[in-house]
């Protein structure tokens, strides 16, 4: 299949909607399928890439780390996109890149799909503050019904959130089909070279998280838990890896806290070397989160045989299992810390939770599998789909742009 990826955001900003583009157009390409993407430039340094057409674009006043294409540059791209012939559209994002897709679904009445990537309604007050929170999550719900009842189907990383889906009264065809993790993530890393590289000692402990470093990542609750651990682990090590709106708030809070000599911020590491070695040399990885869609990052860490303590909710509950490479702590310090303490304090244990892990991580979520199940999806999609609806109302065809 000929497969056309539309997104407002990609590499070198890091998130998992990068990260799931990425996997999925490298796991469709090795089973024989094209795909190419849509995205917005960021510097001029931006990576050529073959398989990637750049749009300019403009920055978001309130998310300066984003971008948005610009719908203006990316429609002229519609006579190429036609000589190509694509089969599908997959929108990942559901800004500019959702109308340029809706666009193309009505011009050239081609099958569009959409990947509901991120849990907005509770998301949006974290960035518009001075909005009162009941709006901002109405305005979410609404928005989210209105545009994913526009495609022809959704999908989305886990049950939890297609469950949120339903309850907007959506009804678009839709099918679960998480990001997976490629072969390489399970390569064991070294940590020691990690430790080495920012000069932590070999025995002191860490406890790591790993994320996009922002409000809706819930890392106030992880800086409040790790006060309560220095308690009972003294030496224990907290690092937060990542970029992000929240990183001088982190700063000024450990501080407050009085734990700044217990919390290192790292900010970004190579994917292909840095990361996987930061995961190795973890003795816990930690996450509180509650408002993931899925949460690739926990499936990351046990691929490095890390043990997980987090809080299991909308997506990480598809993947937390309790004792089975994880620990699902309540969403509390006290109890977060104490299942943090019970690994830290138990070598046996913290080994058994490494091993299982990594067997689930390996069985359970290969990026090969999911892969194959987008590309059914698709077909499936294709199959069913009536002819262009001339009749569709303007919002729905793509000809109004927020």
């Amino acid at each position: 299949m000929k497969i056309l990826f539309l997104s407002d955001v990609y590499f070198p900003r890091i998130n998992g909607v990068s990260t799931s583009i990425r996997t999925f157009r490298s796991e469709l390409k090795k089973l024989g399928h094209s795909v190419h993407l849509i995205a917005p430039t960021y510097n001029k340094n931006d990576e050529k890439e073959e398989w990637i057409t750049r749009v300019p674009s403009r920055k978001i006043y309130f998310d300066p780390e984003d971008r948005l294409i610009k719908y203006s540059h990316a429609v002229k791209l519609i006579p190429w996109i036609k000589k190509e012939s694509f089969d599908v559209v997959h929108i990942h994002t559901p800004f500019f890149a959702h109308y340029l897709g809706l666009k193309i679904k009505k011009e050239l009445n081609i099958a569009c799909v959409e990947t509901y990537h991120t849990f907005f309604e509770d998301y949006l007050h974290h960035y518009l503050p001075w909005i009162p929170e009941s709006i901002s999550r109405y305005y979410a719900q609404w928005i989210s019904k209105r545009q994913c009842n526009a495609v022809d189907a959704i999908v989305s990383p886990s049950m939890p959130m297609l469950d949120v889906l339903r309850d907007y009264r959506i009804n678009t065809k839709a099918e679960v089909i998480p990001t997976g993790l490629e072969e390489h993530y399970y390569k064991q890393a070294k940590g020691k070279d990690f430790r080495k590289d920012n000069n932590i000692p070999d025995k002191q402990k860490i406890i790591l998280f790993v994320g996009r470093v922002a409000h809706e990542k819930n890392i106030v609750f992880l800086l409040k838990m790790h006060r309560a651990l220095l308690k009972v682990q003294p030496e224990t090590l907290l690092v937060v890896t990542g970029e992000g709106p929240a990183e001088n708030d982190i700063k000024l809070l450990s501080r407050k806290l009085g734990i700044e000599n217990n919390i290192r911020q790292i900010g970004y590491l190579d994917q292909n070397q840095q990361l996987p070695s930061c995961y190795a040399a973890a003795d816990v990885f930690v996450f509180a989160s509650k408002s993931e869609t899925q949460g690739i990052v926990l499936l990351e860490a046990m691929a490095q045989s890390t043990p997980v303590v987090a809080i299991s909710e909308l997506g990480t509950a598809s993947i937390l299992k309790e004792g089975v490479g994880s620990l699902i702590a309540e969403d509390n310090i006290e109890d977060f810390a104490n299942k943090v303490n019970k690994i830290l304090s138990n070598k046996v244990l913290s080994k058994e939770l490494g091993k299982k892990a990594f067997n689930y991580a390996f069985e359970s979520w290969s990026a090969k599998k999911q892969a194959e199940k987008l590309i059914k999806f698709y077909k499936k999609i294709n199959k069913v789909r009536k002819p262009k609806d001339l009749k569709s109302n303007l919002f729905s065809t793509g000809d109004s742009v927020i």
